[in-house]
């Protein structure tokens, strides 16, 4: 079915070099670069993945973006987890519609917007409160203002304890999610699993410890590693650069024994 392109939405404009610029049409308003400027009435209306030519010649391809572009675009305060984690932790914490998720460290939204868009029902614990509003402006700028009704974010510190049980997972991005462990252990339902995004190996290597003397079973932790590949033509080669490290994804499940 066609959509054309509203006044109110966000676009994606990607030149001849495949830089992305992102962008909210407005009707009378003006995208401009070093190769002139696109007017916003040139593009509402039209379909996605047409290409229009600024008033100096440059020529842009228009999209809506994904959620992974929007996640690198996006207003941020904190540093975001990259989108190469993001989807692993969708399927390390068996995420589903429905679930009753407890995200703590929510940052600037990139992981909620990420759990929401999986069906899942997020409470947030954040300590910052310029963090904690732009995440609900951020997911309700990207999903729209009806995801708020699953999000309910909280100024406060998971270390001192969760509030309600029965959550089905627990996700945390914290400097110490070993801390968590054991008010993970009183939150969570039989079964439940707790996913913690951590930067440094050492601090992945304390929660281990911290599971291994504590009531959750199963841990492990990877690393993704994300390369590209320069095709074209015959010439087919690894890329120059990739996504290396980002952070290690630790996960458990609780068990009654």
């Amino acid at each position: 079915m066609s959509r054309p392109l509203e006044a109110g939405e966000r676009v994606l404009l990607l030149d001849s070099k495949q830089r992305r610029y992102l962008v909210t049409l407005e009707a009378g308003g003006e995208f401009h670069t070093h190769s002139g400027y696109i007017p916003h009435d040139q593009l509402i209306g039209k379909e996605e993945g047409v290409t229009v030519a600024a008033t100096r010649g440059g020529k842009y391809r228009v999209i809506r973006p994904t959620l992974a572009d929007f996640v690198l675009k996006m207003p941020r305060g904190a540093q975001v987890i990259y989108p190469k984690d993001l989807g692993p932790i969708l399927m390390l914490a068996d995420i589903f519609p429905g679930a009753r998720v407890l995200e703590s460290g929510i940052g600037s939204g990139a992981l909620s917007m990420t759990l929401l868009r999986a069906g899942a029902e997020v409470t947030g614990y954040e300590l910052r409160a310029d963090f904690a509003a732009r995440a609900r402006r951020n997911v309700e700028s990207f999903l729209g203002p009806e995801y708020l009704e699953r999000y309910h974010v909280e100024e406060r510190d998971c270390y001192e304890g969760i509030d309600g049980t029965d959550f089905d997972r627990v996700v945390l991005d914290l400097p110490e999610p070993w801390q968590v462990v054991p008010h993970a252990e009183k939150a969570l339902r039989p079964g439940g699993i707790l996913v913690a995004y951590t930067p440094s190996i050492t601090q992945a290597s304390t929660l281990r410890a911290r599971l291994a003397d504590s009531a959750f079973a199963f841990a492990d932790t990877v690393e993704v590693l994300q390369r590209g590949w320069h095709i074209e033509g015959q010439a087919v080669r690894p890329d120059h650069r990739m996504v290396g490290h980002t952070g290690f994804l630790t996960h458990a499940r609780l068990v009654l024994d």
